[in-house]
């Protein structure tokens, strides 16, 4: 009966290891897979361009939205927050600050999680279910090279780009909102912006934008080449595609102040 009783965890813990070593076996093969098809110019421009198109220009109205409301939020909370003690040119640092640092970079890879991750999951998990991908493999075509290498790239091009624009259009909006309800003109809220500002913030924000852009596109591509089971399978896969990248995206931006800002 002991020996039952501790042979149940025992082979529950072996089994979760074995799944890990797994879905970083097949992680480890797909960026290599990238890698190598980059280095050696296999990629396909033409299916690059296209994602390019939809993971980027396609993005740019709710990444748009998102930092206009982003910037809107972050000025008014800045100015209510503050007491009479404090300079309200304080803001325009607040607002600036968190856009960069954190809000822009973050907020635009949650959109890309739902907007276009989830979407590349479902994409490769219906290929999957419905065989296609077994026929690229039969006709000697490697599909990591094929769908996963252009979406991987097109995910580090597009993401710098998209940030950079959040962190403008929401400092700006928050400039603008901060002019209307604090009365705090433009030439005081850039005053505050200059007083805290550092060109590494700038540079931390695309790093953080180039690693979520590599991150998202490359556990929706694994999760989707897992996909079984059928249409059920694909709605399964891709929600628990959705939930991985998030969670990913959350740890890697919990990391980056220990590193970076020390």
């Amino acid at each position: 009966m002991s020996s039952g009783f501790l042979e149940r965890p025992v082979r529950w813990v072996a089994k979760r290891w074995d799944i890990c070593a797994e879905h970083a076996g097949q992680l480890g093969l797909l960026v290599w897979a990238t890698f190598s098809a980059t280095v050696r110019l296999r990629v396909s421009f033409k299916e690059f361009v296209r994602q390019l198109q939809i993971m980027g220009l396609q993005s740019v109205p709710i990444v748009m939205v998102t930092a206009v409301l982003t910037g809107i939020v972050t000025s008014q909370q800045g100015g209510y927050q503050l007491t009479s003690t404090v300079p309200l040119y304080v803001v325009g640092s607040i607002t600036v600050t968190s856009v960069i640092l954190e809000l822009g970079p973050v907020l635009t890879a949650v959109i890309l999680v739902g907007r276009v991750g989830a979407r590349i999951t479902a994409e490769l998990g219906t290929m999957v279910v419905s065989e296609q991908i077994d026929a690229y493999r039969s006709l000697g075509r490697d599909p990591l090279i094929i769908l996963g290498a252009p979406r991987v790239l097109a995910g580090i091009v597009v993401m710098p780009a998209l940030v950079g624009f959040a962190d403008f259009v929401g400092s700006l909006s928050g400039m603008i909102v901060a002019e209307i309800t604090l009365d705090l003109g433009y030439e005081t809220f850039l005053f505050g912006a200059r007083l805290l500002w550092q060109s590494w913030d700038v540079f931390y924000s695309f790093m953080k934008a180039i690693t979520f852009g590599f991150a998202f596109p490359v556990i929706a591509i694994h999760m989707g080449f897992r996909t079984s089971g059928g249409a059920e399978g694909v709605g399964r896969t891709t929600t628990d595609s959705v939930m991985f990248q998030l969670l990913t995206i959350f740890i890697l931006d919990a990391m980056f102040p220990p590193l970076f800002l020390q």
